[in-house]
């Protein structure tokens, strides 16, 4: 009989050749309905929780940033955008789960198609542009989150907002879902909004972090805040993020999100010419990924959360022992499956 987990050969011998010819967004929807209802059949909703579950420990436990995390892995925001799968999620053995990114109100993102597989190289590339259901339908959805998993926010601005008000934004985000999550992810590095990466920038960063901030310490419970940033910064923009924490005493950084280049790529030119602009991940961005939680480190004392590339243990362990306090995942799972868990686990222990 095989070794390989129930959960694992269901997904890759049923559910990805199927969802591989559908269209990616589409894909992605059907898929988690899919899970959803599995979970809630008598039988083989048990036999998927038994296959997936990671054994986690007393010695996979950790403090970061003042949070008790059960384990390392984590899912990247982006994945469950309006916190529709939490309680699938934690099924999975997600540690955490990271949720929007929100806008103070629902927009619909940019135009379809806006999702791409690209399969040689086990990389996504993506325009959402924040699709999401808004503050208001998020908080309400959170009312109802499952027991014992940490979730995140990760919040931004609206499309129609100009830069020069996006601390308004950000600010309606953060207060509107201060008593619902556990911590706070500021994305200020998404390529699919327009003007968005300016605010990496030091001078609007500083003003916006400490505006958050401000209201973060006038609370009874305080939520640790992460900031996520790009990974095509310059190591002068990376020591300029370094000064930025110690300055505004946020808790961390979330390296990285997904990337511009096109470098070393397998795909043909011509086919991704075709698809255009948005944001790369998965495999390709690995290595960059870890070069920039590597840098931070090495130049700073604060938590860093590593997302990039990571499909497996091996992937898993680089994040780590290149400074990562905890690893997040998004393309990796949509290859590898729900038992990325696991796998993550196993290569770390």
């Amino acid at each position: 009989m095989s070794q390989t987990p129930f959960g694992t050969r269901l997904y890759r011998n049923v559910v990805r050749p199927i969802a591989f010819r559908i269209d990616p967004e589409r894909a992605h929807y059907w898929t988690m309905g899919l899970f959803g209802f599995g979970l809630r059949l008598p039988g083989l909703g048990a036999a998927l929780k038994r296959s997936l579950r990671p054994g986690n420990g007393p010695k996979d436990a950790l403090d970061v940033a003042g949070l008790e995390f059960p384990h390392r892995v984590g899912l990247a925001a982006g994945f469950d955008k309006d916190g529709r799968w939490l309680h699938a999620l934690k099924s999975m053995g997600f540690a955490f789960v990271e949720v929007g990114t929100v806008t103070p109100k629902p927009q619909s993102g940019n135009p379809k198609p806006r999702l791409f597989r690209l399969k040689k190289d086990r990389g996504l590339i993506n325009r959402m542009g924040f699709n999401n259901g808004g503050l208001d339908a998020l908080v309400k959805r959170l009312e109802k989150r499952p027991e014992g998993l940490i979730v995140g926010g990760n919040i931004g601005r609206n499309k129609v907002t100009p830069n020069e008000r996006a601390s308004d934004d950000y600010y309606a985000c953060f207060v509107g879902l201060h008593a619902h999550v556990d911590y706070f992810a500021v994305n200020v590095s998404s390529p699919n909004t327009p003007g968005l990466r300016k605010l990496q920038d030091r001078a609007p960063l500083t003003a916006l972090l400490s505006r958050l901030q401000k209201f973060n310490r006038a609370q009874d419970t305080q939520r640790p805040v992460f900031l996520k940033i790009a990974p095509d910064l310059t190591d002068a923009q990376l020591d300029d993020i370094v000064a930025l924490v110690a300055d505004t005493g946020i808790d961390g950084v979330i390296a990285t999100n997904t990337t511009v280049s096109r470098e070393g790529l397998q795909i043909p030119t011509s086919e991704v010419e075709n698809i255009g602009a948005g944001g790369l991940s998965g495999a390709p961005i690995r290595q960059r990924s870890t070069e920039v939680v590597r840098y931070l480190r090495q130049r700073g004392d604060f938590a860093i959360i590593g997302v990039g590339g990571i499909e497996d243990g091996a992937s898993a362990r680089e994040k780590v022992e290149a400074g990562a306090n905890l690893v997040q995942v998004y393309t990796g799972m949509v290859y590898t499956g729900p038992s990325i868990v696991r796998d993550c686990l196993s290569g770390l222990r």
